[in-house]
């Protein structure tokens, strides 16, 4: 296995993880259902602990896919600086997730502040987190990219 399969393995992860913990977060929170609060505070530092080793894999998919034809240093680079965003959004966004969850424990008064505020950076993240995917994506499948155009099928000579 190269580090561009790692990658690949890894990086839905947290997409799937951060959007996972902000619908169950939300709708816990519509609900007022302390338990699935909880739980979904508790996907969210899931989620943000699962960001790091993808980001750590993405050096070694570069290596493996940077000389490949059609892969461009701009392409590569606008997904480097978009996970390095996501990563530290995410990675916020459990922080203040594993917060809630000890202010809550205690019953403290700022408790449901410290939720409302995770459900925003889990909003954030996610977008950030699917953005980040969508632009890892473009670097080998074209068709991803903006302005991308059907090439013309051979015509077949029926003998």
């Amino acid at each position: 296995m190269n580090g561009a399969h790692l990658h690949l393995l890894l990086n839905h992860t947290p997409i799937l993880g951060s959007l996972f913990g902000l619908l169950l977060l939300l709708v816990a929170v519509v609900r007022r259902q302390e338990t699935l609060i909880n739980a979904g505070l508790v996907a969210l530092v899931v989620a943000a602990l699962l960001t790091i080793p993808t980001q750590l894999t993405g050096e070694g998919a570069e290596e493996v896919v940077e000389d490949r034809p059609g892969v461009t240093h701009a392409l590569i680079h606008e997904h480097e600086e978009a996970a390095e965003l996501s990563l530290w959004v995410m990675e916020a966004t459990g922080a203040l997730a594993l917060v809630s969850l000890l202010a809550r424990r205690r019953t403290t008064a700022r408790a449901p502040l410290f939720t409302y505020l995770t459900l925003a950076g889990a909003v954030v993240s996610f977008g950030l987190l699917a953005r980040t995917g969508n632009l890892g994506g473009q670097i080998m499948h074209p068709e991803a990219r903006p302005g991308f155009v059907q090439p013309a099928e051979a015509e077949h000579d029926e003998d």
